[in-house]
């Protein structure tokens, strides 16, 4: 049975919503000289506790991306003992492949990066990643979410090598910090899956981070509907039973 789901997201924004709706309350004991944030409690028969990658004291920033996220991934399991990881928060989509501004996104397949290019045998392989996620098909269903092949860079634009990357990999879902998360959950052996909210379109003329920025906030509570009916449905079932 799932009795303890930790909920690694990148920035406040993205977090603050959720919280909000879960009635979460912060939680001393992050190790000192690192800025991440815990808030924690209960919600139904679970125990959600809901970690950000903090803010990048020499910039004042989000500390987004993938570095940030392994490290933060890996403190919060120590800390908390999930049965369970999401990795959520906010990304971009292909009108082509289906998606629109506000839709909601479960990983279906591995999460994958599409910026380690490593031309040589073996280390190919080693840096697409291809993590495993949990099969939520039947969550998808219940919740009527979309479901989708998640990949990962350090950037927020696609230039073409990346593109020709995720084409290959099928991808529908694009951002910057599940397939880290997923490499810490591999190593651990902690089931993950992604929830991601889509903020932009990769094949429309709007530029990236306009798109984003316009859609955010609409985005963000989009998410926090999705995270907290998540929670709802896997309140009282095991990981097996949302396939």
């Amino acid at each position: 049975m799932i009795g303890t789901v930790l909920v690694v997201v990148a920035m406040r924004a993205e977090a603050q919503p959720i919280v909000d709706r879960l009635g979460l309350e912060p939680v001393d004991g992050v190790p000192a000289g690192l800025p991440f944030a815990w808030h924690a409690g209960s919600v139904g028969g679970l125990q959600v506790a809901v970690t950000t990658n903090g803010i990048d004291p020499r910039h004042g920033v989000d500390n987004i991306a993938t570095q940030p996220a392994a490290l933060n991934t890996y403190v919060s399991i120590d800390r908390w003992a999930p049965d369970l990881v999401l990795t959520a928060g906010t990304a971009g989509g292909w009108a082509a492949r289906g998606a629109d501004i506000g839709d909601v996104y479960l990983s279906g397949g591995d999460l994958v990066f599409h910026d380690r290019r490593i031309g040589i045998p073996a280390f190919d392989e080693y840096g697409h990643g291809r993590y495993p996620t949990v099969d939520a098909a039947g969550l998808a269903a219940r919740l009527a979410l979309k479901t989708g092949v998640v990949t990962t860079s350090n950037s927020l634009d696609d230039p073409e090598p990346d593109r020709s990357i995720m084409r290959a990999h099928g991808a529908d879902v694009k951002e910057m910090e599940a397939a880290a998360v997923g490499w810490v959950t591999w190593l651990l052996g902690v089931p993950v899956m992604a929830v991601k909210a889509i903020t932009d379109l990769v094949d429309h003329h709007t530029e990236t981070a306009e798109q984003f920025q316009a859609n955010l906030a609409m985005a963000t509570d989009r998410l926090s509907d999705a995270v907290t009916a998540v929670l709802s449905d896997i309140d009282g079932r095991t990981v097996a039973e949302l396939a």
